[in-house]
């Protein structure tokens, strides 16, 4: 019986620390245009978030992006996709995380995660 509390206590704790990250969590939005990333209206070499943090790229451009990373800290495709779409990528763990365009390779960014 002890043994059954202390797994459920220890399932609650992990619970309610991952709802307590959710809600300390923002939103970020890079747009993809002209070619290169950019945030808040400037072309964007580093991004700064926190761990459980989410980066949604939007597509500006009317050709297709396909944004991906290689990165320890955090791996990921988002496969191609065409003008007006975004597809976003949760940071779940600290590290530099190097982001980059299949399709044209001068697009690059770095997402750094604390």
């Amino acid at each position: 019986m002890r043994k059954f509390i202390n797994t459920l206590a220890t399932a609650m704790l992990a619970m309610c620390l991952s709802v307590t990250a959710a809600f300390g969590a923002d939103n970020f939005t890079v747009e993809q245009k002209y070619k290169i990333f950019v945030y808040n209206g400037a072309k964007v070499e580093t991004l700064k978030v926190k761990v459980g943090d989410t980066v949604e790229f939007k597509n500006m451009d009317p050709y297709v992006h396909n944004v991906y990373s290689l990165s320890d800290a955090r791996q990921f495709d988002l496969g191609s996709y065409p003008q007006g779409q975004s597809k976003s990528v949760t940071f779940d763990k600290a590290g530099k995380v190097e982001v980059e365009c299949a399709i044209h390779p001068g697009m690059q960014m770095v997402v750094e995660v604390k």
